[in-house]
């Protein structure tokens, strides 16, 4: 079996996929002490996983190896066994880690993101706290989470929405959600693709293909993607009060 089969044998088995993989550069960016034999055998089977960061674990000679989308396996130091899935603490009560760590970034992702890059809905009054939604404009779920913004923000959620053609990047819903960024007024711009009605089709310099690429990294597989303020990921529609109950205001 030649060495490209061998990777593509490997991450069917972890079930990862390697189509879109950017490869690892061990040369190119530091990785915890002790992990030498581990990134060796990483590069020698699976020289195409996509890699975004390698870091000790609370478990003495085990690594956490993040991949790009969230993922994450887990390593032994010798390099001899590799394992995916998520590691729990178990003190008082079960922490998830590998969550922590998830949250932790797709709150840095986001928070580094413009707001000005983005569609917002804010409550009239006090807003309580808020939610950044990736979104489609010809998803059924999207939509109907729309026709619910008005409750959301009644109930002090505000709403950042992020652009994430489903279908990808240069589709007609692609196109659709450039014009809504673009519009003079994209708020009613939005609503109005929402509502299955035509707007002007228009084109500027836009954040969309930023945050398709921003979705992915924060683990979108689906819309509407709904992340809390604390950087939890809640895939899917939720009712305004489900939604609201979710995020500790209720």
């Amino acid at each position: 079996m030649n060495s490209k089969s061998l990777n593509l044998v490997i991450a069917a088995s972890l079930g990862l996929s390697l189509l879109v993989a950017t490869p690892f550069s061990a040369a190119a960016q530091p990785y915890p002490e002790g992990s030498d034999k581990l990134m060796a055998k990483l590069a020698e089977l699976l020289p195409d996983l996509p890699i975004e960061s390698v870091v000790a674990t609370p478990m003495a000679g085990f690594f956490v190896v993040e991949l790009e989308g969230g993922q994450n396996l887990y390593g032994s130091a010798d390099g001899e066994y590799l394992f995916s899935g998520d590691m729990y603490r178990l003190t008082s009560e079960v922490e998830n880690l590998a969550e922590t760590r998830r949250m932790t970034k797709r709150r840095a992702l986001l928070e580094a993101e413009p707001l000005e890059n983005m569609v917002v809905f804010s409550p009239a009054g006090e807003t309580k706290s808020y939610i950044s939604v990736f979104t489609d404009v010809d998803c059924g779920y999207c939509r109907k989470l729309h026709q619910e913004i008005a409750d959301i923000n009644a109930l002090g959620i505000e709403v950042r929405y992020l652009g994430y053609p489903r279908g990808g990047l240069g589709t007609p819903t692609h196109a659709k959600i450039v014009s809504a960024w673009c519009a003079d007024e994209p708020t009613e711009a939005l609503t109005a693709l929402k509502s299955g009605m035509n707007i002007d089709m228009k084109d500027c310099k836009n954040p969309i293909a930023e945050q398709y690429d921003l979705g992915r990294k924060v683990g979108v597989t689906g819309t509407p993607a709904i992340v809390t303020a604390d950087g939890r990921l809640l895939p899917g529609y939720m009712p305004a009060a489900a939604l609201a109950e979710a995020i500790g205001l209720n």
